[in-house]
């Protein structure tokens, strides 16, 4: 085989027409093979190669795979196992699987030029660590003890972070507080592998969600699905807090509440408030987007306000009770 074969080929590529006596076939399953982010790290050392010439080196393996490792070495990629290999202000690539920040300050001890392969979506997972630490939660990190990614994720938050690889680990997990207490995982496992792992980690570590919302709001009920197919022991969804019972918080340590995109924010409050009275004091804001997005009042309603003498209270004015006019 030609040592400068295309790494990259599509699946897409067409098929060779069919060839060869008999009458077997062969189903080809779709989607296969790379992956976005194999397929991003294996273009980036052909594109270092070329930019730069040989020789590139590459911390540990660019992807798993035998093949790929071999071609690339042909090609002028030298696999090295640590950055104390590389010499002194060469260049150097990190693989698919990320480094710690260890990793990255060894590198700049020895004045290397760093290019980070790392798949954006394991990156993802680092940044969560780092953001959990931060918020002094304990981390259960699932997956396999002495891979580079396990290796390099542990790394962001070592103080906060316990490696669990199986449904038995998870009773040796030892953690300061029950209620704050995270999963993540290593991108390459499959939901399978890690479904039996996390259904233990729930049992021992049960929260419920409780969305607040009316029956006929689709995005307050979606929210009920959502926060179930995302593990949640229990969701169960309320128009007030009224509507509230106590046995369905029987035995949980943390529950999440959010609300629907048509739930004022007093119902909500008012939910806070009940929960405060029956066992769950403190408030966090667990915050995973920034709104910014507002809308201006009716342009015709705009101008008689202003006629008026009367500024429009947007966006996002504090809500008053007005006048009740329907007693």
């Amino acid at each position: 085989m030609n040592e400068n074969v295309d790494l990259r080929a599509s699946a897409e590529t067409p098929l060779p027409a069919p060839h060869g006596e008999g009458s077997g076939r062969i189903l080809l399953a779709a989607p296969r093979g790379y992956c976005a982010g194999v397929d991003r790290a294996v273009d980036v050392v052909e594109k270092a190669l070329e930019l730069y010439g040989a020789p590139v080196y590459v911390r540990k393996e660019i992807v798993h795979n035998k093949f790929v490792v071999e071609s690339l070495t042909k090609r002028g990629a030298i696999f090295v196992q640590e950055t104390d290999e590389v010499p002194e202000g060469a260049r150097v690539v990190f693989s698919a699987h990320g480094v710690s920040p260890a990793v990255h300050e060894a590198a700049a001890t020895r004045h290397l030029a760093t290019i980070d392969a790392t798949c954006p979506l394991v990156t993802k997972v680092h940044r969560e660590a780092v953001r959990f630490a931060k918020e002094d939660y304990d981390i259960v990190l699932v997956g396999h003890q002495g891979h580079e990614e396990v290796e390099g994720t542990f790394g962001e938050a070592p103080g906060h972070i316990q490696v669990v690889g199986t449904p038995d680990e998870v009773d040796n997990v030892v953690v300061r507080d029950p209620s704050r207490v995270v999963w993540i995982s290593q991108t390459t496992l499959s939901v399978d592998e890690t479904r039996e792992t996390v259904d233990r980690l729930r049992q021992r570590f049960p929260q419920l969600i409780d969305p607040v919302g009316s029956a006929n709001s689709s995005n307050s009920v979606r929210l009920v699905e959502v926060a179930l197919e995302a593990g949640a022991g229990a969701a169960y969804r309320v128009d007030k807090a009224e509507e509230l019972d106590e046995s369905w918080f029987e035995g949980a340590r943390t529950v999440g509440l959010t609300s629907g995109a048509s739930v004022p924010e007093i119902l909500v409050r008012d939910v806070i408030e009940w929960l405060q009275n029956r066992g769950f004091p403190t408030v966090e804001v667990a915050r995973t987007e920034t709104e910014s997005t507002t809308f201006a009042l009716p342009r015709d309603l705009r101008a008689d306000l202003k006629k008026a003498g009367m500024a429009p209270a947007r966006p996002h004015a504090p809500r008053v009770a007005g006048p009740d006019h329907t007693s």
